[in-house]
């Protein structure tokens, strides 16, 4: 979602919590459509993907979607890994990962 009260109410701090505390192993948050943007302009939100990225999330940012913004480089300085993200998408869906959206 590229809604900012979305990302810092709901998205950011679940994932926070849901790795810091244990509520799930391995999460893989994915950056992409209008959410690369936000990511970009928004300080608050950068500040988050520092720390999720300091509790061991992985991060991804869908390089097509980026590129669209030209935000890429901005993004991999945040220790996002901005690649081409539909082929592993469909692996995660295929494996029956659970997938949330926003």
């Amino acid at each position: 979602s590229g809604d900012p009260e979305v990302a810092k109410k709901m998205v950011f701090p679940y994932a926070f919590n849901a790795k810091n505390r244990g509520w799930l192993k391995n999460i893989k948050f994915i950056i992409w459509g209008s959410s690369t943007l936000l990511v970009s302009k928004d300080k608050d939100i950068q500040e988050w993907i520092k720390k999720l990225d300091e509790v061991g999330v992985e991060l991804y940012a869908c390089k097509w979607c980026a590129d669209q913004y030209e935000v890429s480089g901005l993004l991999e300085e945040l220790g996002v890994e901005v690649i081409y993200y539909g082929e592993p998408l469909t692996k995660l869906i295929k494996d029956d990962w659970k997938i949330l959206t926003f």
